[in-house]
């Protein structure tokens, strides 16, 4: 799931530069699934730092986005313990710069050692694109990667191969107000029918239910993405291979129904006013200021809506609940964007090391911490922020999916997911357009 990252912009460099603030970029932020959420403003160029010395042959190139710079700056410098010797360069770019970037650079052979690499496919980083292409160098024989979740194959792996190293995933799920539920004496909803009467109940007091800013174009899908695992996938787990072999369409599935219940919030007036004229800003600023109750949400801005709340424990989160089993609950948990190794990098072995590092469980744990996310595996000293704790035992028994775009065979389809709920929500289009629009996106060549 491609949303706006939050990132550094510029031109490649190995030489330290400071860093400053500035404008950021939106394009990509849900491909914590990609690149989900720094949300720190940082600087419109590059940001390039050195672990140490600025050249040579010998040093070790990274290139990541904005959303792991904190991971990879601090498990870095812990790896260097050990490795004194090493050089290292890193550099964080936005998502659009390393789509073209990166990409050139890699088929031209100057790619750096390690960088960013997407889950999944449906974009020109992600590692199934890079993987045809050649362009990545297979990890499966590192002891981490037998940690990974069945269910997660298609984000890690292509053709039995392991691409990707990620820490693990990002739940969606609804931020609320804890005060605002207390003083309403309502709790989080465990159903549906549940949710539409805990919405009412707020709005009879005046609050907006769920707050909603579709002005920033990834967050769109957020509900639509919460909605589709009950309405699809817990009734047909093959739905992308049949999706993907054109004997299903998103306008003749399940995806109506979560698109109708999308359409039902908006209906009973359970959303802000103007949404599509309402910032991801705005939308945290409601929920976090209690004029709103809630938002769907990724868990990986859980932080940011605490920076805008007086006390960071106002705020907690659960399931969004699209059926009306609360113990068949399906939920959507995005594998984060992680890192590949070139195929032609000119320090593989040591870019490997590298990964290795990464893949020990305490490694895994902080990096997973850094960006809120859960370990795609867990050991006995791993620990979760509480707010996820409802989240675990749906994902440990499997009724958690991908981001729904990380199966998606281009980049088309995304968009046109944003721009069909945008229209919806206005009133240009209906279910049946929207979706519509969706499947002639999805049919369109890469």
């Amino acid at each position: 799931m491609t949303m706006g990252s939050h990132t550094t912009g510029g031109t490649d460099t190995a030489t330290a530069t400071a860093t400053g603030t500035g404008t950021v970029s939106r394009r990509g932020f849900l491909r914590i699934g990609g690149g989900a959420a720094a949300l720190a403003a940082l600087p419109p160029v590059l940001t390039a730092c050195s672990g140490s010395g600025s050249g040579g042959s010998g040093q070790i190139r990274i290139v990541g986005v904005a959303d792991q710079q904190k991971p990879i700056a601090e498990l870095l410098a812990e790896y260097r313990k050990s490795r004194p010797d090493d050089r290292f360069s890193t550099s964080f770019a936005p998502t659009d710069q390393v789509q073209t970037v990166v990409r050139t650079q890699l088929a031209g052979g100057n790619a750096p050692d390690v960088h960013v690499l997407f889950p999944g496919s449906g974009s020109a980083m992600s590692m199934v694109e890079l993987a045809k292409a050649g362009l990545l160098t297979d990890l499966g024989d590192q002891p981490w990667t037998g940690g990974i979740p069945k269910n997660f194959d298609a984000a890690y792996r292509y053709e039995g191969k392991t691409y990707l190293y990620s820490a693990g995933s990002s739940v969606i799920g609804a931020i609320y107000n804890k005060k605002v539920f207390a003083e309403a004496g309502v709790r989080p909803p465990r159903t549906w029918a549940g949710l539409l009467d805990v919405c009412a109940r707020l709005k009879a007091r005046g609050v907006v239910p769920i707050a909603l800013g579709t002005q920033t174009a990834w967050v769109t899908q957020l509900i639509t993405y919460a909605l589709v695992p009950n309405a699809v996938y817990a009734k047909n787990a093959g739905f992308d291979r049949e999706m993907a072999a054109g004997r299903a369409t998103f306008a003749e599935s399940g995806w109506a129904d979560a698109m109708g219940k999308y359409q039902e919030l908006q209906r009973r007036g359970f959303f802000n006013d103007n949404p599509n004229g309402t910032t991801y800003e705005q939308q945290t600023a409601l929920v976090a200021g209690g004029k709103a109750a809630m938002a769907v949400q990724v868990s990986a801005v859980l932080a940011n809506f605490r920076a805008a709340a007086a006390s960071p424990d106002d705020l907690g989160m659960f399931p969004f609940p699209g059926g009306d089993d609360p113990d068949r609950l399906w939920i959507p948990a995005g594998i984060v964007v992680g890192l590949g190794v070139a195929a032609h990098a000119k320090n593989t072995a040591r870019a490997k090391e590298f990964i290795a590092f990464l893949g020990q469980q305490e490694n895994i744990d902080h990096w997973a911490t850094a960006v809120s996310a859960i370990p795609f595996k867990r050991g006995p000293a791993t620990k979760i922020d509480p707010v996820l704790d409802e989240f675990l035992p749906i994902i440990d028994a499997n009724r958690a999916v991908p981001f729904m775009d990380q199966s998606w065979p281009n980049a088309e389809v995304q968009p046109a997911h944003f721009a069909a709920v945008q229209d919806m929500l206005a009133g240009k289009k209906d279910v049946k357009g929207a979706l519509g629009q969706m499947d002639k996106a999805y049919g369109k060549k890469p």
